[in-house]
């Protein structure tokens, strides 16, 4: 389904259509309705260069959730309870 902005109100915005891209799939991956590489192929731009946009918006790129914090945090107390390797001094 195409989408339809008229020229006149892309010069009202200060927009050209890559900017107006650019802004629809910051926003849509903002919200969380967008992935980052669907959001970064709408706004016709490479992975790192959507990043970059996104960098320059303030909008977080990496997103973790509560499940994540709770698998890192398990990892690191796994990580404490291992016994840390002493340094040996060996004779010759």
């Amino acid at each position: 389904m195409p989408v339809i902005v008229s020229d006149e109100q892309l010069r009202e915005a200060g927009l050209t259509e890559q900017e107006a891209l650019v802004e629809l799939a910051c926003g849509l991956f903002d919200r969380g309705r967008l992935h980052l590489w669907p959001a970064a192929q709408l706004a016709g731009l490479s992975r790192v260069e959507f990043e970059h946009e996104l960098r320059k918006r303030k909008i977080a790129i990496y997103r973790p959730t509560v499940e994540d914090l709770a698998q890192d945090m398990a990892a690191l107390e796994q990580i404490v309870k291992r016994p840390c390797p002493v340094n040996e001094t060996r004779s010759i």
